[in-house]
């Protein structure tokens, strides 16, 4: 099972998400939104399929106020693709990990599977 991180300040969202060497997915959400609760388990089971080739990263937009502002994050669950330490795609709402994958482009990080 793949590792879902938190970052709630500044310096873990510097150190996991611009300063990655990875392509990153962040879930901006908060604990008291439903929709992230039912998006939740779709951005966990991005992170299992995708293992070592993206990171996913949880963000609490009440927790780091700061960060949600600089990515004008205005309706929750926004989920947000970061290459090179910049937001390249974004998808708002919930939504299935198809759509999620479809709209943020995923596939082309997908490991080979082997036969």
């Amino acid at each position: 099972m793949a590792t879902v991180i938190k970052a709630d300040d500044q310096a873990t969202f510097q150190r996991e998400v611009l300063d990655a060497t990875v392509p990153v997915v962040v879930d901006f959400w908060a604990a008291w939104c439903g929709p992230c609760r039912t998006v939740a388990p779709e951005v966990e089971a991005l992170a299992d399929k995708y293992g070592a080739s993206i990171k996913v990263v949880k963000v609490d937009v009440d927790a780091n106020q700061t960060v949600a502002g600089r990515y004008g994050i205005r309706g929750i669950p926004t989920i947000g693709l970061f290459e090179g330490g910049k937001l390249t795609k974004q998808a708002v709402g919930a939504r299935p990990r198809h759509a999620i994958e479809s709209e943020l482009g995923l596939s082309r990080f997908a490991i080979a599977e082997k036969k």
